[in-house]
């Protein structure tokens, strides 16, 4: 298997993608290819006292580096020669397996799908991040790549991260549930309450296991393996409990350093300390699958280091031994509203 890397997207490029590729070569078996300035990857390799390419390593140049100060709506087009297009036309071409990014989002979701397309049938492509729940995580789809949805969005939603959650994270009947203001079928805007008995009706018809709706306390307490959301929703959802973590963290900091014993009593409790810091970290995930992508694409944080890194090349190995895009692209004709296509309000186009 190979994986294609952008070398030069992210904060702390290119030094934690080229380390955290190498590192991922070594644990995981998989051959890479590093896409950047050749000059400036031989030079962070030396650094860091590899004085020739490991075996299994290749590097491909491109010249340019899409900023995150670009428009991420033509960035990929007007640096032709940038890291990210010239690995996701490497994608395209067959040359590797998956590609990981850490760059810009829009810029990556733009090129992904106009360069190597969604697959037939799927109307959007959409960020699908695992996020830490009760039950050991659940996918939330989507968290920001769609902020305004049609019924049909959410539809096609709930089966990708259901085939994600199955197929990805080993969960058999993952539980789907719709992301809302209340569980009564009633509850939510126009949106929502469209979509509930098209979800209800897949769920009658044994397509996926819709539960019905969910509220968010309940999705982090871990009542589902899927959380289906627009964008819109999702991203606050998901921003939400980032800053809930990392608050968390700082008062517990706080509480255990304020004197002698809250020290001695944080001694006592380290390793659980320690569990609570891991499953929060998002650098154990490494990255965000964009599920509806014709091949496999990782969306790695933008401060992402190299372990995470390396943890978002291990979910590429995962999600292209998946076959969840083959099990898409397969059922897409159940995720398509068979009569009249709907705007976010429900009415007619």
């Amino acid at each position: 298997m190979k994986i294609i890397v952008d070398a030069m997207g992210g904060d702390n490029a290119p030094k934690a993608p080229v380390m955290g590729a190498i590192q991922a070569n070594r644990e995981y078996g998989v051959d890479i290819i590093l896409v950047g300035r050749g000059e400036e990857i031989l030079k962070t390799l030396a650094d860091n006292g590899i004085s020739d390419l490991p075996s299994g390593v290749e590097i491909a140049h491109a010249s340019e580096v899409v900023e995150m100060c670009d428009n991420p709506a033509t960035a990929f087009r007007e640096k032709k020669d940038s890291s990210l297009t010239v690995g996701l036309n490497l994608l395209k071409s067959g040359a590797g397996d998956a590609f990981v990014s850490a760059g810009s989002t829009g810029a990556l979701l733009g090129g992904a799908t106009l360069l190597v397309k969604r697959i037939k049938g799927i109307r959007r492509a959409a960020l699908a991040p695992v996020v830490p729940t009760g039950n050991g995580g659940a996918v939330l789809i989507d968290c920001g790549a769609n902020a305004e949805c049609p019924p049909e969005y959410l539809l096609q939603f709930a089966y990708m991260g259901s085939y994600y959650a199955e197929h990805v994270l080993g969960r058999p009947e993952p539980k789907v549930g719709l992301l809302n203001i209340g569980v009564e079928p009633s509850k939510g805007t126009s949106l929502q309450t469209t979509v509930y008995p098209m979800l209800k009706k897949a769920a009658d018809e044994g397509r996926i296991n819709f539960v019905g709706n969910i509220e968010a306390r309940e999705a982090v307490e871990g009542a589902v393996d899927v959380i289906v959301s627009d964008g819109y929703s999702g991203n606050i959802f998901l921003k939400t409990m980032e800053g809930t973590g990392l608050f968390l963290a700082r008062e517990m900091k706080k509480m255990f350093t304020k004197n002698l014993f809250t020290k001695l009593a944080a001694l006592m409790v380290s390793g659980g300390i320690r569990n609570i810091k891991k499953i929060m970290d998002s650098s154990e995930v490494g990255g965000t699958a964009l599920v509806g992508i014709a091949k496999p694409v990782i969306k790695a944080h933008g401060s992402s280091d190299a372990y995470a890194i390396q943890n978002a090349i291990r979910q590429a190995k995962q999600y292209v031994a998946s076959g969840i895009i083959e099990n898409i692209a397969e059922n897409v004709d159940l995720m398509r509203l068979e009569e009249i296509q709907l705007t976010p309000h429900g009415a007619k186009e």
